[in-house]
C-alpha cells in the first residue's frame, strides 16, 4: 500500500491546565477503496478495533473527523468499570472543538459480550450527546458498541434518529 493511501491518525488527550490537545501517539490506518474516508460502520470499527481488544472494563472513545469524513484524532474519553463508564457530552465535545472536527463517531465496549443490546443508559446518553453536538454544529455520525472483534452500529439499528 502506497503512502498516499495511508493516513496518520493522532491519539490525543486534553490537558486541562492549558485546555489543549496533547498527542500521545499516532498510527497509520488503511481504509480501503474510498481511501481515508470513514463511510460505513465497518470503516469506523476498523479505525479503532485494536484499542478495544482484551479490555476487562468499559472504555469510551471518540473519533473526530474533518468535512471529508477523514479522521483527525481519536480520544479516550473514559475508562470505567466492568459494566459502566462515566461520560458527559462536554468531555466529548471539548476534544471535538479542539480538533476542529466537523463530525465524530462514538464507541464503547461491553466487556460482558452483549454488544448487540444497548442499555437504556447507552440510548439516553447517545441522544444527549447527539443533541449537544447539533447545538454547536458538530454531528454525531454513529455510536458503535464493541466486543472484541465484533460491533453493533446504533445508527444502523435505528437508535440514532
Amino acid at each position: 500500500m502506497s503512502r498516499n493511501q495511508r493516513k496518520r491518525v493522532d491519539i490525543v488527550t486534553i490537558r486541562i491546565s492549558k485546555l489543549e490537545l496533547v498527542k500521545e501517539s499516532s498510527f497509520f490506518y488503511k481504509s480501503g477503496e474510498e481511501r481515508r474516508k470513514i463511510i460505513s460502520p465497518r470503516n469506523a470499527f476498523d479505525l479503532v478495533e485494536n484499542m478495544f481488544k482484551g479490555l476487562d472494563r468499559e472504555m469510551v472513545v471518540a473519533a473526530y473527523l474533518n468535512t471529508k469524513q477523514e479522521p483527525l484524532a481519536i480520544s479516550k474519553i473514559s475508562i470505567g468499570s466492568l459494566n459502566s463508564s462515566i461520560v458527559h457530552p462536554r468531555e466529548i465535545l471539548k476534544a471535538a472543538i479542539l480538533s476542529n472536527a466537523a463530525s465524530f463517531i462514538l464507541y464503547h465496549n461491553h466487556p460482558s459480550g452483549d454488544y448487540r443490546t444497548p442499555s437504556k443508559e447507552d440510548i439516553s446518553i447517545t441522544k444527549r450527546i447527539k443533541e449537544a453536538g447539533e447545538l454547536i454544529g458538530i454531528q454525531l455520525l454513529d455510536h458503535l458498541i464493541v466486543y472484541e472483534d465484533k460491533f453493533m452500529s446504533m445508527k444502523e439499528h435505528n437508535y440514532l434518529f
